[in-house]
């Protein structure tokens, strides 16, 4: 698919974009080559493939969960602007 210089400065205008007359042709040719491989790609059959797969082995990211201990109260009320009562103490909002 070949976009138009019409179609560029429309995506431009979205973006709020500022483009001159080569950098509006530059793009046109290089959004015209993604779309055209999107529908390349579009052609392939991929029925046969899990939604999930992946060619890298599956692996956690993530550390595993630590109990530990938390912040004592005090530790807590330390830094509080204002504390009544072991509690935070905060601006009325509703009258």
């Amino acid at each position: 698919m070949t976009l138009t210089i019409e179609q560029v400065e429309y995506i431009a205008d979205l973006a709020r974009l500022e483009l001159s007359d080569e950098e509006k042709d530059h793009y046109r040719q290089q959004l015209s080559a993604i779309l055209e491989y999107a529908g390349r790609l579009q052609t392939l059959d991929t029925s046969g493939i899990a939604p999930t797969s992946s060619v890298l082995p599956p692996r956690s990211v993530l550390r595993p969960d630590q109990s530990r201990a938390g912040l004592t109260r005090q530790a807590l009320l330390s830094n509080a602007p204002d504390a009544v009562k072991d509690q935070f103490r905060v601006p009325l909002i509703l009258e």
